[in-house]
């Protein structure tokens, strides 16, 4: 039985149990209509509650954010690592080599997700997110020695860090082709632009 209702009719039988008396006991009722106001309290924090439940969908995989499949995260991540050691060839879109923005549209292609063909492109088409809300799979930027300030470099998030907000990424250098670097080393510790999550 809903416990609003139930509250309801303690009052009714407590206030028609009383209205014989000629001198009512008004410190009873009072405390009794207290206990009922306390019990109504408690309904409406339970109701709020189940509420709140009912959008736990909002926070699938383990509080990740809706648009974090972790299945198709793995699915990629598991495309991108069977190309490290492949050669870097600039303009190149793969298979056999690859420029940095064509090793990620490539990946993201296999799983059927279209994503942007250079590194600005990608940058400006996909979810843009903090670096506190980076996770294995999103886009991670970088400027190039030849792009100024602006977006030159690409690669796919594989590791975090959430105490330094350091990264692992994998990408297609063109010093050594598809390989694994770090967000803390020195060439692109002080080149990081920013994180872009690809949505279906």
């Amino acid at each position: 039985m809903n416990i609003k209702i139930l509250a309801s009719i303690l009052l009714l039988l407590f206030v028609s149990a009383n209205m014989g008396q000629s001198k009512p006991r008004k410190r009873s009722a009072h405390k009794a209509k207290a206990k009922v106001e306390q019990v109504a309290s408690t309904a409406e924090q339970l109701e709020a509650f189940q509420e709140i439940d009912n959008y736990d969908f909002l926070y699938a995989n383990g509080g990740e954010s809706l648009d974090y499949n972790a299945g198709l995260v793995n699915t990629i991540m598991d495309e991108a690592m069977s190309h490290i050691g492949a050669r870097y060839r600039s303009g190149s879109k793969g298979p056999k080599a690859f420029d940095c923005s064509g090793f990620t549209s490539y990946v993201f292609g296999r799983s059927g997700m279209q994503i942007g063909c250079s590194s600005r492109d990608q940058y400006a088409r996909n979810q843009p997110i903090s670096r506190s809300e980076m996770q294995r799979g999103d886009l991670v930027f970088f400027t190039s020695p030849g792009s100024g300030r602006n977006v030159g470099h690409v690669g796919i998030v594989v590791d975090v860090d959430p105490m330094t907000h350091t990264f692992s990424f994998i990408h297609a250098s063109s010093s050594g082709g598809v390989k694994i670097s770090q967000s803390n080393e020195g060439f692109y510790s002080s080149r990081y632009i920013g994180v872009r999550r690809v949505v279906e």
